[in-house]
């Protein structure tokens, strides 16, 4: 209806909510690392490991927004 396709916007979506479980204060996937990992490792350490992560989540958001076909490429080669 609003002319966006259901598979870009889900891809999209699902980066988001990645983004968004990740940094704190609602990170639960910060909670899901501290306690797998040794308790040496502090959730400040996990905080600033998880950076280059969600950069590099938000240079591939940007890049499905402007270039929609890197997102709808392989879906179209079942129809």
């Amino acid at each position: 209806m609003l002319g966006f396709d259901p598979v870009w916007f889900g891809i999209l979506m699902r980066i988001n909510l990645e983004m968004g479980m990740t940094p704190r204060p609602f990170g639960v996937m910060l909670f899901v690392m501290k306690g797998v990992a040794p308790p040496s490792v502090t959730i400040k350490d996990i905080c600033y490991a998880a950076l280059p992560f969600i950069l590099c989540d938000m240079v591939a958001m940007i890049m499905i927004i402007i270039w929609p076909q890197l997102a709808l490429w392989l879906p179209s080669l079942t129809h």
